[in-house]
This record gives C-alpha cells, sequence and structure tokens, in this order.
C-alpha cells in the first residue's frame, strides 16, 4: 500500500557547473583522485569543487570523529561528495568516518553496479550485470550490543517500515530510471518473520507500484548462492544492510573486479561516491595505483547530477581503454594486456579515447532510461497498540528449566502468570526435552492470568503496565535477577512479537 507522498526529484540536467565536495583521501587516494578529475575534465563534466580535510590527519589532529565542522558545512552546503579511500588509524577508539558519513547525513543507499570484464579480467561470468542495492543505516548496523550475563551478549536487529520503504522504493526507482528490467529481494522471513518479514511484506506492496519491471524475493541463502553461481540471472538486488554488504563483495569478487568498482551512498539531501577498496598505503606515491573504483564512483556522481551522457561518454571511453589492453599493474595479465600503465598514464589513456565505444564489453547506457529518480516522504499510518503480556529476562546459573519455571509459576500476585520459559529461543518449559543445551540466559513469557495458553498462539488478553510493574517487583522480592524486560504488543489484533521455537 502507497503511504507517501512524493517529495523532490533527482537533479535535473543543467548548464551550470554543480559544486561537490571534494575529500583527496588517504594513502593512493590523491593519486586517483588527480587522474579522476583530469578524466572529468577532458569530458566536459560541468563540476565546480571545493576540496574538505577529513581522514587520518584530522584524526591524528585529536579529532576522533576524523572530520571538521567545516567539513561537515562545505557537504551540507553542495549536497555530493566525491570521497577517495581514507585510513582510520588502528587502535585509541577511532570510529569509522565512512560509517559516521552515511548515518550522519541519512545515506540510506548504498549502490554498487557490478559488470563483468571478461576476457580482459577473468570471471566465469561473462554475462554479469547485476546492481546490488543495499539499505545502508539500520539492521544490525545499528551496533546495538550489551551483555546480558555471564555467558549471553546481545546484538539488536533493528528494522523500520520507514527505512524499508525508503530502500525498495529506491531499488525500483533506479530500475526505471536506468532501464533496469527486474528487482530481486533478498530476505531470511523464513526465521525471523517479524524483522525481515517486515521488508519483505513492503518490498511486495510496493512492487505493485512498478508493473512493468519484474519482480521476485528469495531467501538469502539460496539467493547468495544463486548470485555466486548465476549472477547473470541477476539484475538489480535489493536487501537489508548485512546481506547487502556481503553479497556486494560477493559479486565484486565473482567479478573480478573488486578494486575496479564504485558505489554510491545517496539520501535525500545528499549524496557521496567512493570507491569500495582502501586507501592501500603501501603502494602510495609510486604511480601504480588503479584509479577505476574511484573514477566509476564519479560516473555514477554524473548521473546522479543529470549529466549522464557524460557519464556514459566518461565510461565507455575507459571500457575501450581495458579492452585495448592498457591495464595498470593489478590487473595486467600476460597474453591480453598490452601496456602496463601507471596511474596517470592510464588516465591519459582514458582520455585519449574520449568519444569512443568498446566493441567486445557492453558498452555504458545509463542514458537509455530516463535518469531520474523520485524520493518519497513517509507517512504513518497510525494502529491500534494493546500491551498483552511481558518477555521477563533472567540472569540464573541453575541449569534446570523445570527448577526454574516451577518456581515462576507459583507467581499469581500481579495478575499475569508464566506462559513458558526459552533459552536461546527454544522452549524448555513447560515440556522441554532434556537434550536442549541450557544457558544462563532465559525468556520467561507472562500473560494475563485469564489468558488461555492452551492454543497456540494463544488468546493473549490485555494487561496494564501496572502489572507489568507489580510482576517485576515480585520477581524482584524473590531474588530473580531480571536483566531485561520486552513488552509483548497486538498492532490492530496482530501479534507484534514472535512465538518460541516449540511454542
Amino acid at each position: 500500500m502507497n503511504n507517501t507522498t512524493e517529495l523532490t526529484q533527482k537533479q535535473p540536467v543543467t548548464s551550470t557547473a554543480t559544486k561537490i565536495a571534494l575529500a583527496h583521501g588517504d594513502g593512493i587516494g590523491p593519486e586517483i583522485m588527480e587522474a579522476t578529475l583530469k578524466v572529468l575534465e577532458a569530458a566536459g563534466a560541468k563540476i565546480e569543487t571545493e576540496t574538505i580535510e577529513l581522514g587520518e590527519k584530522v584524526y591524528l589532529n585529536g579529532n576522533s570523529a576524523g572530520i571538521e565542522n567545516s567539513a561537515w558545512e562545505t557537504i551540507r552546503k553542495n549536497k555530493i561528495i566525491l570521497k577517495a579511500p581514507i585510513t582510520t588509524p588502528q587502535g585509541k577508539g577511532y570510529k569509522s568516518l565512512n560509517v559516521t558519513l552515511r548515518k550522519s547525513l541519512s545515506l540510506f543507499s548504498n549502490i554498487r553496479p557490478v559488470i563483468a570484464m571478461d576476457p580482459f579480467i577473468e570471471t566465469g561470468h561473462p554475462k554479469m550485470d547485476v546492481v546490488i542495492i543495499r539499505e545502508n543505516e539500520e539492521d544490525l548496523y545499528a551496533g546495538i550490543e550489551h551483555q546480558q550475563t555471564q555467558d549471553v551478549v546481545q546484538c539488536l536487529k533493528l528494522i523500520t517500515r520507514p527505512g524499508c520503504e525508503k530502500i525498495v522504493r529506491y531499488a525500483f526507482e533506479y530500475a526505471r530510471a536506468y532501464n533496469r528490467k527486474k528487482v530481486t529481494c533478498m530476505v531470511k522471513d523464513n526465521i525471523m518473520k517479524l524483522t525481515d518479514g517486515l521488508f519483505h511484506n513492503v518490498f511486495k506492496e510496493i512492487a505493485k507500484e512498478y508493473p512493468e519491471i519484474e519482480s521476485d524475493s528469495q531467501i538469502i541463502d539460496i539467493g547468495a548462492a544463486r548470485l555466486a553461481a548465476h549472477p547473470e540471472r541477476y539484475d538489480v538486488v535489493v536487501t537489508s544492510n548485512l546481506y547487502g554488504d556481503i553479497i556486494s563483495d560477493i559479486v565484486a569478487e565473482v567479478a573480478g573486479s573488486v578494486g575496479l568498482a564504485g558505489s554510491a551512498n545517496i539520501g535525500q539531501n545528499v549524496a557521496m561516491f567512493e570507491a569500495i577498496h582502501g586507501s592501500a598505503p603501501d603502494i602510495a606515491g609510486q604511480n601504480i595505483a588503479n584509479p577505476s573504483g574511484l573514477l566509476n564512483a564519479a560516473v555514477m556522481m554524473l548521473a546522479h547530477i543529470g549529466q549522464v551522457d557524460v557519464a556514459d561518454k566518461v565510461k565507455n571511453a575507459w571500457l575501450k581503454t581495458i579492452e585495448d589492453g592498457v591495464h595498470t599493474a593489478d590487473i595486467h595479465k600476460e597474453g591480453w594486456s598490452k601496456i602496463k600503465a601507471g596511474t596517470s598514464q592510464f588516465a591519459d589513456a582514458i582520455i585519449e579515447r574520449l568519444g569512443q565505444k568498446p566493441k567486445m564489453l557492453k558498452p555504458s547506457t545509463l542514458s537509455a532510461g530516463n535518469g531520474e529518480i523520485k524520493f518519497y516522504d513517509y507517512k504513518r499510518e497510525e494502529a491500534k497498540k494493546t500491551l498483552v503480556g511481558v518477555d521477563v529476562f533472567i540472569d540464573s546459573k541453575d541449569n534446570d528449566p523445570n527448577k526454574i519455571g516451577n518456581a515462576l509459576s507459583t507467581i499469581n500476585d500481579a495478575g499475569m502468570k508464566l506462559k513458558m520459559i526459552t533459552n536461546r529461543g527454544v522452549k524448555v518449559f513447560p515440556n522441554g526435552i532434556d537434550e536442549t543445551y541450557c544457558t544462563d540466559h532465559w525468556r520467561c513469557r507472562f500473560v494475563n492470568v485469564s489468558s488461555d495458553i492452551t492454543v497456540t498462539p494463544p488468546d493473549y488478553k490485555d494487561v496494564t503496565y501496572n502489572n507489568v510493574l507489580g510482576l517485576l517487583n515480585t520477581l524482584h522480592d524473590q531474588g530473580f535477577d531480571v536483566i531485561k524486560t520486552e513488552n509483548l504488543y497486538n498492532f490492530n489484533g496482530k501479534r507484534g512479537f514472535s512465538l518460541g521455537q516449540g511454542e
């Protein structure tokens, strides 16, 4: 169901220069940035750059974020960043600048196109041409972790409806803008029925709004395997943060081109473009680095700001250079390569081929689509939320679930009663089995004392917050070590929590 309203559109083609924030990066960053800018200028890209300082020098000057306030101001003013790889110093608790930029600027969508360069770069899949679109802000990468007992740590997986709607809609908008034919969703909702289930349901809702684009869904494990074995069968793949991180590297590795790939991080207000490789300080200053990853990121930037003709011109010249056997050391191959080019020499070879197209490799056709991507503002539909129970997590070194369950079953003075106990998600009381291994982390589900717990799923009656507080006081008074609670809610009458395995 479409509960969004159109907010803004991709930047249109303009005759004036687009201002961009430029970060030269660390290690090989300055070299590959110089080569990239030289190609863009020769191709006629209408950009005006404003340099910002971020990365290793800023870290070592005492700024643990790796970015100064002045750089933030420049980024927010220009809205576009082209960033070379940066170095995060090891130790001393330095935070990843890439993660800081993505989350602080709400760059919700990470886009990684991967295309086969066979036979010039060896791959078993010469027809692959796939784009991975990864949610960039939430999921397990929210980084919310706790140690709750001596034996158990927890990481919260956060999936939101606004986050799902933004990334799924962007995937379909991207497919429409660049003349792609199919979008595949990859999830694990056979296990994570609420979190991945939400992502999958949103995908199915939004797919109906794009009837001209084929859509399908796959479980992430078999999907990743098929993507590795038959990447040519995929076009656009959209998925959540962790899965997207994994499969984007899978396809890059399958294509044999990890060092050649660029990526985009797109938000409604700001977009950042970068290579996916690191700063490679061991080869810095030697004029041997391959600028292709950053150049391909710049191609994505040009398309984003409406200069798709220039983007195709640069990409096709790069493809023709590869096809003509002019290769940097990292992709140089006996029998195919004709010239082992340095960084600046490789850039010059691309410039010489501007206006040409490859004959063996697939030409770039970004301009074949309409080039326009629409963003939408999220509009919440209010749901009726009802409290129907509570999961109380306790720390107990007693490995006998029956002993714990029998003790908890005597509690009846708070208007609530024990429904079940699970350990690592598996029901161990009542009627657990002896073979189940138990840690010191117990989930104890309490529901209204009048609820019928003999049916599955049970008919949970409403409870009040005072019931929950009374239960927690009773547990404390009886010596139970309560480490966490999770309230159980129904939304519009639908259960908003998972059953225990075996419940």
